[in-house]
């Protein structure tokens, strides 16, 4: 029997907005850095990386609301949607903690990112895959720094290695979801827009094996709870980020520089 149009679409819009709450949610996290930094290189490198994750959104954001139909655009998908709506991965919204800790969630994100976009390059969606190809050419530089970070920390000091081990052990509860399925992901599959995310798992886990291996760290036991952020299901860490993002479009509603 095949799938009823509006079916499709509905999964296509949220599919899409979990891409892009992903990377509004992380350029978000980032951008609490600026001026914070551990030194000045860094605090630009964190902002820069800040900078491409909320181009990403918008692309990723505008595509859904076109998708959806209803008329909204980036800013009213951004500002003006209660935590329960968004559908980024519950990651992302962790809070920074210290350099280590936003190291560590900043890699495991890039790991996931690189297989994805490689992926999502060649999806049926046209446009879809012209997003992800430009995103991909962002992924590997973000790559690049936060696993040469990754290293550097955990063959650092006996501090650096200790924060580096407890922030990788405090984060890595949430990787069950980066490979987790649901039916949304089981119909994009099947109509050739996304990837079988089972299917990324093992080369994101080689890469993670061998950069553990590099940092001298060691991998934690692989988590039994699957979190649930791309379904809406989120941590309290969530409202406490849009409350403040959200506050000013809140605030002063249609409001234009």
């Amino acid at each position: 029997m095949t799938e009823p149009a509006a079916a499709h679409t509905a999964a296509h819009v949220r599919y899409v907005l979990r891409l892009g709450d992903t990377s509004l949610i992380l350029g978000q996290r980032l951008g609490e850095w600026i001026g914070h930094g551990p030194a000045l290189e860094e605090d630009l490198g964190l902002a820069n990386l800040a900078l491409d994750f909320i181009g990403q959104a918008r692309l990723l954001l505008t595509y859904a609301g076109e998708l959806e139909g209803r008329g909204r655009d980036e800013d009213a998908l951004a500002f003006l949607r209660e935590a329960p709506e968004y559908a980024n991965l519950t990651l992302v919204e962790q809070p920074n903690g210290d350099f280590a800790c936003t190291i560590v969630r900043q890699w495991l994100v890039d790991s996931w990112q690189l297989q994805l976009y490689q992926a999502l390059a060649g999806s049926a969606d046209a446009r879809l895959a012209a997003i992800a190809e430009k995103a991909l050419k962002e992924t590997r530089y973000h790559y690049r720094f936060s696993s040469g970070w990754l290293v550097r920390l955990g063959d650092g000091t006996e501090e650096s290695r200790r924060r580096t081990q407890q922030a990788l052990e405090e984060l890595w509860r949430f990787t069950g979801e980066l490979f987790a399925p649901d039916a949304i992901d089981a119909q994009m599959h099947a109509a050739g827009i996304a990837p079988e995310l089972a299917g990324l798992r093992p080369a994101w886990s080689e890469a993670i094996d061998a950069d553990l291996r590099a940092a001298g760290l060691a991998r934690p036991a692989d988590p039994s709870y699957r979190w649930q952020g791309k379904q809406g299901v989120h941590t309290e860490e969530l409202s406490h980020l849009l409350a403040e993002m959200q506050h000013l479009p809140r605030a002063y509603p249609g409001a234009r520089w």
